[in-house]
């Protein structure tokens, strides 16, 4: 698994890694027979664009402006 990661992002692609306990649900679900038992799913595909956050554009906050201390005053 560790290698087609490797290999998917160092060919620019978009990679990660999904595991589950309900391995007879995962089974059925992508048809694998009784006799293997899968680790998990590995979606590789091409990465979508980073997009900067809107909220970048109020600029800093002060702590002060949302940590609160003993109250909501």
């Amino acid at each position: 698994m560790q290698n087609i990661w490797l290999a998917a992002v160092n060919e620019g692609l978009g990679c990660g890694f999904v595991g589950t306990d309900l391995l007879d649900d995962l089974r059925t679900l992508l048809g694998i027979r009784a006799e293997f038992t899968p680790i998990g799913v590995m979606p590789v595909g091409r990465p979508l664009a980073d997009v900067r956050s809107p909220s970048l554009k109020r600029g800093w906050v002060p702590f002060d402006e949302f940590a609160r201390w003993e109250g909501w005053a």
